[in-house]
């Protein structure tokens, strides 16, 4: 039996959610590996339709899930999320939830910072969803975050709080604000401390227990491949790791643990928030992908842009991930089109491109190059085997695969969980 490390493959916004659940039902152990309550995953189940920006997709079937250290955890965030969850019926505890005891807490003065830095840059904005989650990870690197494992030593925080003092309130008053009130943030740390403290553990560990054991272990990756901080469109990315990768060193376990890659892809492309984004149609196609797809970011609520597939930078996406196979979805989006489009290359300056370069100039200036297919007429919307769908649909989702090197393992048809045609099981590899 294999794990299986399911990514985005876009910018995000896939429908990551779904997929996962589906695949929770069936795994031993769920963990997040990177991001913070940035990231969004809409659950539909039954009659109830369930929001998580934090916690593991796993909590609401009951599966184990845990928050590894490579994830920056917003502690106030954290409780609300819960909370909400349980007043819908979920059954949250020590059995099965738990933080790694080393993950960096997200504090009020980052999301402070953030909403500062937003605010002055003018056209130069990146389009945070403003949660601290970039301030934070800039403090994990610069040594100076405060943990979870801290929360139980908050009398020996001084030469901590001193470090992450000096950086952030010289910052502050360079944007006119006053310096950080210790007693304040102190107090709020107490407040909150109980309630992390009781799921606090080496998550490593338990992982470990949880291979030997020989269980099943999802790893649920957050935004898309396009926006991790190397390798996406850069400035306009997220401030972590969002590659399949990244599951080994934010969980704690080795490279050899993360299994069958998943990548989530869209059957057309979005983004939320400033950045290039090469097959945008800002007409009314755009807008009819936009109003069938609803497309708004689960977090934010803010308006996706959207466009036709590019097959360019799932391709790109797939390599960089190591993607064993991937996971169509919204298919049904597409029914009732006369034509549908794929863009299969780009033009720069004269130059044919099959990948989006790094520089963020000439990212925006790429002009994409598209090949155009019959639609359908009929509907896919809750297919669940290839009987069930429209033939030139077939073609379109034959020639994705073809386009971006990779297999198609599963075809998703709506958000309820059952609506999926599963060509090949990543559990099963």
């Amino acid at each position: 039996m294999a794990n299986v490390t399911v990514i985005g493959a876009q910018w995000g916004d896939e429908g990551k959610g779904k997929i996962v659940d589906w695949l929770a039902s069936r795994a031993d152990a769920v963990v997040r590996f990177q991001g913070g309550h940035n990231a969004g995953h809409t659950l539909v189940v039954g009659d109830k339709v369930y929001k998580l920006s934090l916690l593991p997709s796993g909590i609401v079937t009951g599966t184990l899930s845990l928050i590894g250290n490579g994830v920056v955890l917003d502690p106030w965030a954290l409780k609300a999320e819960i909370e909400k969850l349980e007043g819908q019926g979920v059954s949250i505890t020590q059995e099965n939830f738990g933080i790694a005891d080393n993950c960096p807490l997200i504090l009020p003065l980052h999301r402070d910072l953030d909403g500062l830095r937003e605010q002055a840059a003018g056209s130069g904005k990146i389009g945070t969803t403003g949660r601290g989650i970039g301030p934070a990870y800039e403090d994990k690197v610069g040594r100076r975050a405060i943990r979870v494992c801290d929360l139980a030593h908050l009398d020996d925080l001084g030469p901590q709080i001193d470090r992450l003092c000096a950086h952030h309130d010289a910052l502050r008053a360079g944007f006119g604000q006053k310096p950080i009130d210790r007693e304040q943030l102190i107090e709020d740390l107490r407040g909150i401390a109980p309630f992390v403290l009781q799921y606090a553990q080496p998550v490593w560990k338990r992982l470990k227990k949880v291979r030997k054991a020989g269980a099943r272990v999802l790893f649920e990756g957050a935004q898309g491949v396009l926006l991790d901080v190397d390798h996406g469109t850069y400035p306009f990315v997220t401030s972590s790791n969002t590659v399949s990768g990244t599951a080994a060193s934010g969980s704690g376990l080795g490279p050899n643990a993360t299994g069958f890659v998943l990548g989530i892809v869209k059957a057309y492309t979005t983004r939320v928030g400033s950045g290039p984004f090469p097959t945008e149609l800002e007409d009314e196609t755009g807008q009819r992908l936009g109003e069938r797809g609803h497309e708004f970011g689960t977090v934010t609520g803010r308006k996706r842009r959207c466009g036709w597939f590019d097959a360019v930078l799932v391709r790109q996406s797939c390599a960089i991930s190591g993607v064993t196979g991937i996971a169509l979805t919204k298919l049904d989006v597409l029914d009732g089109f006369e034509t549908v489009t794929i863009c299969t290359g780009y033009r720069l300056g004269g130059k044919i491109l099959d990948y989006l370069p790094s520089h963020a100039g000439d990212q925006a200036k790429v002009e994409p190059i598209y090949e155009e297919m019959e639609g359908w007429k009929g509907t896919t919307a809750g297919a669940r085997s290839w009987a069930d769908l429209p033939a030139q649909a077939i073609k379109y989702i034959q020639r994705v695969q073809e386009l971006i090197e990779t297999p198609v393992a599963l075809v998703s048809t709506s958000p309820e969980r059952e609506d999926t045609i599963l060509v090949r099981d990543p559990f099963m590899d």
